[in-house]
């Protein structure tokens, strides 16, 4: 009989295996398990080598799926100004001061999770404001969500953005009364001028767009960024996350990965996607084969093609069916047209490839469905689970071809206005309170039987899954005739596990407990059915185990 390597008991598991829910004792064998049951019966697995760990009650469930996360910059932000919960000019100007005194040589000074009412409910950010806490060395303040940011003036002449520039679809520098830029930029075409003068090059946000490095990277460049990477493992794994799916992708990044892998330090799984931006040609999807190929091992793939529609509502550069409820006329722009969306659909389902797509609009969400139906109509249908990236308004025309096309629902409960961290304005004002019901429609779309998967988009929001869990029991409704979108405990951690295995074409692999699955297993620091909604987000890992070994312990 073979014996444990490791006997996790006096436990309450939650294994989201349907044909057996709950346990009290776990088994690990090399890096698979080996048994789950009662705990005299797991029990007999041990050997006088066997590791005994006693949970104490606490939950013990599926290593976490953070099914929606930018590792790279993520990472790479723990080093930078974060603004969380600063707001007005005194408590600003006080932070940034600091932080410029503290990096006397950094060309750029980059503040991240940076509030839309940063100056005050719904007072619109310009340069002038940011001059007046520093207007002597370039600032970019970004918001929360990444899709807008606004600079101070130094910032703009340096990067030539001062006067305007012409920019592409669904992109803008936004343009004040007087003929010279306010200091909001919309998406990345215009802010990444100014996020070119700072000192890191940028690599770390490199795969935004797809793109590679330009020059070639110095040995201490490439151990900097491979540490960054690690710190971002490190953290993720904390939380009791063992595999991870990024959504921004290039080579490069698979290179530093690959080489942490070889140096046994991949402590998640990972996916990096093939990012096919608005200026490459359809033909560049071969690349996107190419590194599937390339990376394809137990911890590290590239099967998965990236791609944006539409911005953020936020920043109006969601695409809607409808206007906007305060801007009357405007609808936004897709990044792609219609008839690109299909044929690169069409392109990335024959070559078997597996498709994301972040749609925020309603009509970005219609653009998206259509270009998969598309390619099912020309490829024939298969088990290809295609998504749709967070899916914040939908219209319920579009609810059943989910299901009837297969497509994963990848959603973020930290991200609906006022559950977590986000305020509800500017996002309530602008979908305007009749399309209020089909915001982050979540309910509907678990009834409707649409797979579902759950993630924060870090940096976007906190990577912490126990808040997600939280944020996803406790959201509340914007109006009396919104329905109620909460999860239950058990729906919100399917999401954070099992649907996360599914939607990554790994639900045969991990996911759930069960003999012979990995053994990539959470023990948290409590029984998580004993803990009250709105506290849950206190909860943490204490034991994080990827194919059974540990890569996080409290």
């Amino acid at each position: 009989m073979t014996k444990a390597d490791i006997l996790i008991e006096n436990a309450r598991v939650l294994t989201m295996d349907p044909a057996n829910p709950r346990a009290d004792a776990l088994a690990i064998a090399g890096d698979r398990i080996l048994a789950v049951g009662p705990r005299d019966a797991v029990a007999q697995t041990a050997g006088p080598g066997t590791r005994r760990i006693d949970a104490g009650g606490a939950t013990v469930m599926p290593g976490m799926v953070e099914s929606h996360l930018h590792l790279f910059a993520g990472a790479f932000g723990l080093r930078l100004l974060q603004l969380d919960g600063v707001q007005g000019l005194p408590a600003f100007r006080d932070k940034l001061q600091a932080y410029a005194a503290a990096n006397p040589d950094e060309a750029l000074l980059i503040c991240k999770a940076t509030d839309y009412n940063l100056f005050g409910d719904g007072v619109q950010t310009t340069r002038q404001m940011l001059d007046a806490a520093l207007a002597d060395r370039p600032v970019i303040c970004i918001a929360h969500d990444h899709h807008t940011a606004w600079a101070n003036t130094i910032a703009l002449d340096k990067a030539g953005l001062l006067h305007g520039r012409d920019m592409p679809p669904g992109n803008e520098v936004v343009m004040a009364d007087d003929g010279t830029a306010l200091g909001e930029l919309r998406e990345h075409a215009a802010s990444d001028p100014v996020m070119a003068l700072r000192s890191s090059g940028g690599r770390e946000t490199l795969g935004m767009g797809g793109h590679e490095p330009a020059s070639p990277v110095t040995g201490a460049e490439r151990a900097t960024d491979i540490e960054v990477l690690q710190d971002g493992l490190k953290l993720c794994a904390s939380y009791g996350f063992t595999a991870l799916h990024n959504m921004d992708g290039n080579r490069y990044q698979l290179d530093l990965l690959s080489e942490i892998e070889a140096a046994g330090g991949l402590l998640c799984r990972t996916e990096i996607p093939f990012h096919l931006t608005p200026d490459k040609p359809v033909s560049s999807l071969a690349e996107a084969s190419r590194m599937a190929e390339d990376f394809s091992t137990d911890r590290l793939k590239s099967k998965r093609v990236k791609m944006f529609m539409d911005g953020v509502i936020d920043g109006a550069t969601a695409v809607m069916l409808e206007d906007y409820a305060d801007q009357p006329g405007w609808r936004g722009d897709a990044l792609h047209s219609a008839e690109r969306f299909r044929e690169a659909a069409v392109e990335a389902d024959r070559r078997g490839l597996q498709i994301s797509v972040h749609a925020i609009g309603d009509g970005a969400v219609r653009r998206v469905l259509d270009g998969y139906q598309a390619a099912r109509e020309a490829n024939g249908p298969r088990d290809s689970r295609h998504r749709i990236e967070h899916v914040e308004l939908l219209h319920p025309d579009d609810l059943p071809r989910f299901r009837e096309l297969g497509v994963v629902a990848s959603m973020q409960p930290p991200h609906p206005p006022g559950s977590l961290d986000f305020p509800l304005d500017p996002w309530v004002s602008r979908v305007g309170e009749a399309r209020w019901p089909w915001g982050f429609p979540v309910s509907a779309l678990r009834a409707e039987g649409v797979p579902i998967c759950f993630a924060s988009d870090w940096p976007v929001a906190d990577i912490d899954p126990m808040r997600g869990v939280q944020a996803a029991m406790t959201r509340k409704p914007w109006g009396p005739n919104d329905p109620d979108n909460r999860s239950t405990l058990l729906q919100a951690l399917h999401g954070y596990t099992a649907g996360g295995a599914y939607a990554g074409h790994d639900d045969h692999r991990f996911g759930r407990l069960a003999p012979g699955m990995l053994a990539d297993v959470v023990v948290m620091d409590r029984d998580l059915e004993a803990q009250p909604a709105e506290t849950i987000g206190q909860a943490r890992a204490a034991i994080t185990f990827c194919g059974g070994a540990v890569t996080w312990e409290a």
